[in-house]
């Protein structure tokens, strides 16, 4: 009995010695870390959590970027009444709707070029240029293009200045926007589509499926992933990364009908001197931007 009972008893005593051990071990390796994560966290303090809390509380006064007076919240109460304010936020609201059109175009050039159709070696190269031309480069081309007696008004023989009419200036801002993104978003339904398994698909030819319903029921949902990349990257562009088309093309006219919400912080910040107001828009987009994230995330946690 003692022979069975002395091994378990040695067996727990040694474990109780160890335990000290191993949490000081636990204890030295959280302070090494720690100590280790110091300088990323100042950087990332200093370089995004004070410029936040700075924008907010500048947000709320009247800051001509010298001296600054204190409003309160009452300076969103005021934003939130100016027409212009609302105007520009529906200019970022139409523009998704090219959204769609910026997905759909690229994801048929990638299907017919995974196809490998005739030529498909050049016409991967068209299709990805615009990825490797500047954003300003693709504004002059566009302004042009565009233009009265442009390539354009030849064509349709309208006489028409399209930049220079409310009417048809964000539209052909939105026509822009879906050009410069299709080579990026081709590259990624191509990538997508180099990891299908091809025998999918001849599985479901010999079932007898047609040649839609290969695509639909089995290519698309394989590139389920690929597509959400696809459209976060895309309304991330339309939120925040037009502002040299805009510039360029348009800048923000005529009157506020091509301004988004980042181009119309530098016209506020820069152009009218009210910082205060430009930090204001600053703080609306970046809420806006947040959204985005937030629903990225779920989109790829989601199954």
């Amino acid at each position: 009995m003692a022979a069975l009972v002395t091994p378990v008893a040695m067996s727990r005593s040694v474990e109780r010695s160890q335990r000290p051990r191993r949490m000081r071990l636990s204890t030295q390796r959280r302070l090494t870390g720690l100590v280790l994560s110091i300088p990323a966290l100042a950087l990332v303090v200093a370089f995004v959590v004070i410029p936040i809390v700075q924008a907010v509380y500048y947000s709320m006064t009247q800051w001509n970027g010298v001296t600054s007076t204190w409003i309160g919240p009452s300076a969103y109460t005021q934003t939130f009444h100016n027409p212009a304010f609302w105007q520009v936020l529906t200019n970022n609201g139409l523009l998704l709707l090219a959204v769609p059109f910026a997905l759909a175009i690229p994801l048929g050039i990638a299907v017919l070029l995974h196809e490998r159709v005739r030529g498909w070696k050049f016409f991967r190269s068209v299709y990805f240029l615009p990825t490797a031309i500047s954003w300003v480069v693709i504004g002059m081309v566009a302004e042009r293009f565009f233009a009265y007696d442009g390539p354009l008004d030849k064509i349709i023989g309208s006489h028409t200045d399209f930049l220079g009419s409310s009417s048809t200036a964000l539209l052909a801002l939105a026509i822009t926007f879906v050009w410069s993104m299709i080579g990026t978003n081709t590259v990624i339904f191509l990538t997508g589509l180099a990891t299908l398994d091809t025998t999918v698909q001849e599985a479901a030819f010999v079932d007898g499926a047609t040649a839609w319903q290969s695509f639909s029921n089995v290519t698309l949902p394989h590139l389920k992933r690929f597509v959400q990349l696809a459209f976060i990257m895309t309304v991330i562009s339309a939120f925040s990364a037009l502002f040299s088309l805009i510039f360029v093309m348009t800048g923000g006219g005529p009157g506020y009908s091509t301004t988004t919400m980042e181009f119309f912080v530098y016209q506020t910040g820069f152009s009218q001197s009210e910082f205060g107001t430009a930090a204001l828009y600053g703080i609306v987009l970046f809420v806006m931007m947040a959204v985005v994230g937030i629903v990225q995330l779920k989109l790829i946690r989601s199954e």
